[in-house]
């Protein structure tokens, strides 16, 4: 049996996220594991302001998320790991999606980051604190 390692992404800060990135690489290498990177895209058909964006939005943001994700991942962990990363785009939520994906396909370990704390969180940040919480499988947070 594999061993699974789903590392979460956010495309909207690569400069920080690389080092999550490398965190959840070292690790699946270090166990032999299958990586997994998913970064999520807001979901704006279901909420009043979707009748602002074409119906197509989501669509084009998922699909634009894809690219992001596939140039990041190869630039981090090199084209040859790349090629053997499962890559996913998910619509909605990132802690719903993470926890989601993590339960769905067996994940042993999930791997995110946690911006700078703020009084109102000071621990970690929304998305990783109920990832934490509410994970069936090991969390390693990454600062």
């Amino acid at each position: 049996m594999t061993n699974t390692i789903l590392c979460a992404i956010d495309m909207n800060r690569p400069k920080t996220e690389r080092k999550v990135l490398e965190w959840a690489a070292r690790l699946a290498k270090l166990e032999d594991a299958q990586l997994d990177v998913i970064t999520v895209v807001p979901d704006y058909g279901s909420a009043v302001v979707g009748a602002f964006f074409s119906d197509d939005h989501t669509a084009k943001a998922k699909e634009h998320a894809r690219e992001l994700l596939h140039d990041f991942v190869a630039e981090v962990v090199g084209p040859e790991v790349n090629a053997k990363v499962r890559h996913i785009v998910g619509v909605g939520t990132a802690y719903h999606e993470i926890l989601s994906l993590a339960e769905k396909d067996g994940a042993d370990m999930i791997v995110l980051g946690a911006h700078r704390p703020d009084l109102s969180d000071y621990l970690l940040g929304p998305n990783a604190a109920r990832v934490v919480r509410h994970s069936n499988c090991c969390v390693f947070v990454v600062r």
